[in-house]
């Protein structure tokens, strides 16, 4: 995301007492509770990552229990706490759709349209925010109960706050995720607070978290072209890519989508230049493919990724008439420093090409024209079947548009050319190319100023089936859909209503890309 602090919280600044309606009563002390400390929506901001070390050292007793069930740490069982039975995966799909159908229909749960008032609204505390998985132990004891984790929709926290807001408030933005989804839907969430858990297994995290509804990738302080941005969380930036990684390659036949927001967007764009990277430069290094007897086919596809490695390497990111990178080496290549800082209110509008960009090759805007025009990624169509959409921005950083351009063409190079040799690939030591995307295509942009723009403010992520053609589809967003005007979260402020989330454009946008992503 990049720092976007603006002014320290005030001192001993308190927020008003406040009530969970309908929440169930708090999990036992000592299991999954925060102490008071822990609590406070304002934290004082810290250098040299002092304030992280202060939570986790408060929480590390929490990580130390054994031989408990799922019930002793206060979860609930059967999911859903709104309505009069247990939700499903295809309750919160029908109710999606019934959000989605007009801005003025009722709520489906009459006189329990406000989950949350100002004050205590945290995670740990109690429902609907009691599922936090803060170490190896409290995974495992989830994957007893896989019900739990495939009926839900997993949040993944790679950092306490997604920034300091106008009212110098860090935001916890993961909460009003699991708010929105549980007041429109019903839908209950999991919390990864990978900042304070770590990330021991990237491979068997993503697993599980692709086994769920989706799973939404949240924003954050740090800065992905910054490693030492992430310093002070237990998860650096290595660790955070490496689960993305795993993401991006889980999107299948089966698997709940996913939605990058924010610092996740940008992680996702990083991402893309790992997997091809890796890509290419694997399919390099083999001497031979199977049921290749004549080597043809591996010889095309090393052409391939020569040329992916040279346009990758010399690739530069220009913005206002300078070079911040040249190829796809350099830290900045995915991701950038904003010109300006971008904070408030913004209208989303069409991917466009603006200013001059003679100096990425054709073939990479031909290959994104062609995906565009071939493929819808629901917030372009949004854009030209609703009002004007407006959504919430809070970033420093920025995904840059040569890397996306060039994620694209590779990506969609790279599937053309598997296509006949497939098989091959199939039994080979680079099967897991089978896995990647098929394209990324850039949706929308928001005008920063009168100088810049944010020009990949949104990306659909292709997925085609190789045996029945079928597209699958993962979202990231720059802007923060979860976040009202106020740029808020959920406890720092009351919880709206289920009529202002019906009318929130960001909402809205947000409930479309989970409600078409859980159909594929």
């Amino acid at each position: 995301m990049g720092r976007t602090e603006n002014t320290a919280p005030e001192s001993g600044a308190e927020s008003a007492p406040g009530i969970i309606d309908g929440a169930a009563t708090p999990a036992p002390n000592g299991l999954n509770h925060f102490d008071s400390a822990t609590i406070r929506v304002l934290w004082p901001r810290a250098d040299g990552g002092t304030r992280i070390a202060s939570l986790l050292q408060n929480n590390t007793a929490r990580t130390q229990m054994k031989n408990l069930v799922p019930e002793h740490f206060g979860w609930r069982i059967q999911p859903g706490i709104l309505g009069q039975h247990a939700s499903s995966p295809q309750s919160v799909h029908a109710l999606l759709g019934y959000f989605l159908k007009d801005r003025e229909s009722p709520t489906p749960f009459p006189g329990r349209d406000r989950l949350a008032r100002e004050g205590l609204f945290d995670w740990g505390l109690g429902p609907p925010l009691e599922k936090v998985i803060e170490g190896p132990q409290h995974l495992q004891h989830l994957l007893q109960v896989p019900e739990l984790y495939r009926q839900s929709v997993a949040i993944i926290e790679p950092w306490p706050d997604v920034g300091t807001n106008p009212r110098g408030e860090q935001v916890r933005a993961s909460k009003n995720i699991a708010y929105m989804l549980q007041q429109i839907a019903d839908a209950d969430t999991i919390l990864y607070p990978v900042w304070r858990s770590g990330i021991d297994n990237p491979g068997r995290l993503a697993n599980v978290l692709s086994a769920g509804i989706a799973t939404v990738v949240q924003g954050g302080n740090p800065s992905v072209h910054d490693a030492r941005s992430f310093d002070g969380g237990k998860a650096g930036l290595e660790e955070l890519l490496s689960l993305v990684d795993e993401l991006l390659l889980r999107r299948s036949t089966g698997s709940g989508p996913s939605i990058f927001i924010c610092l996740g967007h940008q992680l996702a764009a990083a991402s893309h230049i790992r997997l091809v990277r890796r890509a290419a430069l694997e399919v390099l290094g083999l001497a031979q493919l199977p049921m290749d007897a004549s080597g043809r086919a591996l010889a095309a596809l090393q052409r391939l990724c020569q040329r992916i490695v040279e346009v990758g390497e010399s690739l530069p990111v220009i913005k206002s008439g300078e070079v911040l990178a040249a190829g796809w080496n350099h830290p900045s290549f995915a991701v950038a420093r904003n010109e300006s800082l971008e904070i408030g209110t913004r209208r989303l509008m069409p991917y466009a090409q603006r200013g001059d960009r003679s100096h990425v090759p054709e073939e990479l805007h031909a290959t994104h024209a062609l995906v565009a025009d071939e493929l819808d990624g629901v917030i372009d169509v949004l854009m030209t079947l609703e009002r004007e959409v407006y959504v919430e921005m809070f970033h420093g950083d920025e995904v840059n548009e040569e890397a996306a351009l060039f994620a694209n063409w590779a990506y969609k190079s790279l599937h053309d050319a598997i296509i006949p040799m497939r098989h091959a690939l199939a039994v080979s030591p680079v099967s897991w190319l089978l896995s990647l995307p098929y394209a990324v295509e850039m949706l929308g942009q928001t005008r920063v100023d009168d100088a810049s723009w944010t020009e990949v403010s949104s990306t659909a992520i292709y997925y085609k089936d190789w045996e029945t053609r079928r597209i699958r589809r993962s979202f990231t967003c720059q802007f923060h859909p979860e976040l009202m005007a106020d740029i808020r979260d959920i406890g720092g402020r009351s919880g709206p209503r289920y009529q202002e989330l019906k009318e929130n454009d960001g909402v809205r946008l947000f409930m479309q890309l989970l409600y078409h992503g859980m159909q594929e």
